[in-house]
C-alpha cells in the first residue's frame, strides 16, 4: 500500500504485461541461457557456481530460467568464475538500461506520480504498513510481491521487482535531493519474507539513515497521540514544479496538486516528525530490533 510501498504491483500488469515481458523478461531469459551454457561447459553445478559468486543454488536456477533479474555484480563475478571472457560482464550496462526501461512500464494510474518521482529533489514519506519502496531491499520487494493475492506469476513478480529497484536510482543522483521517512514502529517489527530477509532490510535502513541528506525517523508504538491515523502519504517536490502529495489505497490512488490540501498534509507530516523519535534515536531502535534475534 502507498506509493513508497507497492505502487507498481497489484493488478496493474493486465493491460501492459505482454509489452513488458517481450522487452525485458525475454532479455533476462536470454542471459540466463548463456549463464547455464557457460556453467555446464565449466562442469559446475548450480550449487557450485552459487558458492563461488555468493548466491544460493535456487537463486542461480532462477537467474538461469530468467525468473530472477541478473544483478550487474553477479554478471561480473560469474564472468570471472566461468571464464566467459567478458561475455557476461559486457551485458551489465544493458541490464541496467533494461531495469530503467522497466521503471517506465508503470500502470496508467501510477504514471503521474512516477513522472514526478523521477525528477524529485525532495520526498517525504509516511509509512504505516510496509517499508517504503525507495528503501526496500530486492529480497524484501520480492517477498512482498510473492505474497500478493490473487498470486502474481513469477515473470510479473520479476518485472515489478526490477521496476522498484530502478526507482531507487533517484537516491543515488548528485546533487542529491532531500529525503525523509517517518516509519511506524509496527512496520519494523513485521518480518515480511522471514527473519533473514527482514534483518537484511533493517540493515539497509541503517545504511540509508546514516547517509547525508536522508533522514529516517520511527514513530513509536507507545505514543498516545498519532497525527497520521488517516493513513500513509507522500509529499514530493519535482525540480521546478510545485510540491504534490500522493495517497493510495489498494489499487486506487490520488495525486494531489491543490495548494491548500498539500499545505495541510505538510503540517500533518511536520507533526508526525515531532511525535517520532529523532534520527539518532530511531537508528538506535532499529539496531535494538535487529539485535533481538
Amino acid at each position: 500500500m502507498g506509493a513508497g510501498r507497492n505502487i507498481e504491483s497489484d493488478d496493474d500488469v493486465r493491460t501492459e504485461l505482454q509489452e513488458d515481458l517481450s522487452e525485458v523478461s525475454d532479455f533476462f531469459r536470454a542471459i540466463g541461457k548463456q549463464i547455464k551454457l557457460l556453467r555446464e561447459r565449466a562442469g559446475m553445478t548450480q550449487k557450485e557456481l552459487g558458492e563461488r559468486v555468493g548466491y544460493g543454488e535456487h537463486l542461480i536456477g532462477a537467474v538461469e530460467r530468467g525468473k530472477r533479474t541478473p544483478q550487474p555484480e553477479f554478471l561480473v563475478a560469474a564472468d570471472k568464475v566461468l571464464n566467459a571472457g567478458g561475455l557476461l560482464a559486457i551485458t551489465k550496462d544493458d541490464v541496467m538500461r533494461a531495469r530503467a526501461k522497466a521503471r517506465l512500464r508503470h500502470p496508467a494510474w501510477f504514471r503521474g506520480y512516477a513522472t514526478l518521482e523521477v525528477d524529485s529533489i525532495e520526498s517525504h514519506d509516511f509509512a504505516t504498513l510496509d517499508i517504503p519502496g525507495l528503501l526496500q531491499t530486492e529480497e524484501h520487494a520480492r517477498a512482498v510481491y510473492a505474497m500478493r493475492q490473487p498470486p502474481l506469476s513469477e515473470e510479473v513478480i520479476e518485472m515489478r521487482v526490477a521496476a522498484r529497484m530502478a526507482r531507487q536510482e533517484v537516491l543515488t543522483r548528485w546533487p542529491r535531493g532531500m529525503f525523509s521517512w517517518v516509519i511506524d514502529e509496527s512496520v519494523l517489527r513485521r518480518p515480511l519474507g522471514g527473519w533473514d530477509v527482514h534483518a537484511a532490510q533493517l540493515r539497509r535502513l541503517l545504511e540509508i539513515g546514516r547517509t547525508r541528506g536522508m533522514v529516517i525517523q520511527v514513530l513509536p508504538l507507545d505514543r498516545a497521540e498519532h497525527a497520521g491515523m488517516g493513513g500513509p502519504f507522500i509529499l514530493i517536490a519535482p525540480k521546478g514544479r510545485p510540491q504534490h502529495a500522493y495517497i493510495e489505497v489498494q489499487t486506487s490512488s490520488r495525486l494531489i496538486a491543490d495548494p491548500e490540501e498539500v499545505r495541510i498534509m505538510n503540517a500533518r507530516y511536520n507533526i508526525l516528525r515531532a511525535q517520532a523519535l529523532g534520527p539518532e534515536e530511531s537508528l538506535a531502535l532499529i539496531e535494538k530490533i535487529l539485535g533481538e534475534r
